[in-house]
């Protein structure tokens, strides 16, 4: 959830969907407030109910067929794609250690050698919790995704990175919450990529398509690849709105679609369950945000695949709703809060 942004002219307004007008008329004010700039650059809005779209929105000229880069929403679609690879027999739970799933060389060539990196397992990958020094919220850190993307192989990056140090005040994994130390690290979901696409025996674009994809009704995905052409598990796939709320609600109806169970049901449930705590706003899954936010006088946990410029897709299970906001505020500052005002002040008060 890196805050970077460039802002975009608001240029054309489409409204479309099966809303009759009294809903989309409860919508209006969401409208009228992005189209005054109140909240920079979004460009689309989708209401989600009871498996329905009741109300869409797109705010640029490209519409509902444009297929939106939206950043780090795509690490969920990587922790989906775990869960099938485990239903399929490719890799036996959560706890498979990586380096066992990897190409050998990753350990012949490693840097920082060490027995407690060959014992991270995917579990470690699917919470941001591994145990080597990785974290992009630090620019100092030296496993930083922007250092990973000046060189050649972003996967032998993460696996020569050293074990994180734990000086006296930064907690350690055993006296964090959930027994995690987090840190946000898309090297490593670059690296669950690579471990998912040795274990299935196919480039990960293509099992995504055929396990993933296709039974959803998601054509023509825009992937984004690493110099030695691994599919980026990490960011920037790039997909359209609806094919958002259709990953949303595969989990909010607990991995089913058409009468089909694509991902196992308890796979969805451990993947929205608390893993490890970012701080007092959000727990973290399985590669989900469980964001703490706030709804009259009470506060609920929505579950969000969230990403830069404050992309993201939120699920209400007790509304059995499904909210996505795509933009391109990738240098705004604090683009995730302009996010979530929309939220909070225009579109869940509609619910």
């Amino acid at each position: 959830m890196k805050q970077t942004l460039s802002t975009l002219c608001l240029c054309l307004a489409i409204s479309i969907g099966p809303a009759d007008a009294a809903d989309a008329a409860a919508f209006d004010p969401a409208r009228e407030a992005v189209e005054q700039g109140e909240f920079k650059a979004i460009t689309s809005i989708l209401v989600a109910q009871d498996g329905e779209v009741v109300y869409e929105h797109y705010f640029d000229s490209d519409g509902s067929q444009a297929r939106r880069d939206t950043r780090s929403a795509t690490k969920t679609v990587a922790g989906m794609l775990a869960g099938a690879a485990m239903a399929d027999g490719h890799l036996p739970g959560a706890s498979a250690r990586i380096f066992e799933h990897l190409p050998p060389v990753r350990l012949e060539r490693m840097q920082n050698p060490d027995p407690r990196k060959q014992a991270i397992a995917v579990e470690d990958l699917l919470t941001m919790s591994s145990l080597v020094e990785c974290n992009d919220e630090n620019e100092y850190s030296r496993g930083n995704e922007e250092r990973m993307y000046l060189i050649e192989d972003w996967v032998q990056f993460y696996a020569d990175l050293p074990v994180q140090g734990f000086p006296k005040w930064m907690p350690k994994p055993a006296d964090s919450p959930h027994g995690r130390s987090f840190r946000y690290c898309t090297a490593g979901v670059t690296t669950l990529g690579e471990v998912l696409q040795t274990a299935v025996g196919e480039p990960l674009e293509r099992y995504a398509q055929r396990r993933l994809f296709d039974p959803l009704g998601i054509e023509a995905p825009k992937w984004q690849f690493s110099p030695l052409g691994l599919a980026q598990a990490g960011g920037g796939l790039g997909l359209r709105t609806r094919d958002l709320w259709k990953l949303g609600q595969l989990y909010l109806d607990g991995g089913r679609a058409d009468g089909r169970q694509l991902i196992p049901a308890d796979w969805v449930r451990q993947s929205l369950s608390p893993k490890a705590t970012p701080g007092e706003e959000a727990d973290y899954g399985y590669l989900w945000w469980l964001m703490h936010i706030p709804v009259g006088d009470t506060v609920v946990t929505a579950p969000t695949m969230a990403g830069n410029g404050g992309n993201a897709v939120f699920l209400f299970p007790e509304k059995q709703a499904v909210v996505v906001i795509t933009t391109t505020n990738y240098q705004e500052r604090q683009p995730h809060l302009l996010t979530f005002k929309l939220l909070t002040e225009h579109l869940l008060p509609q619910l």
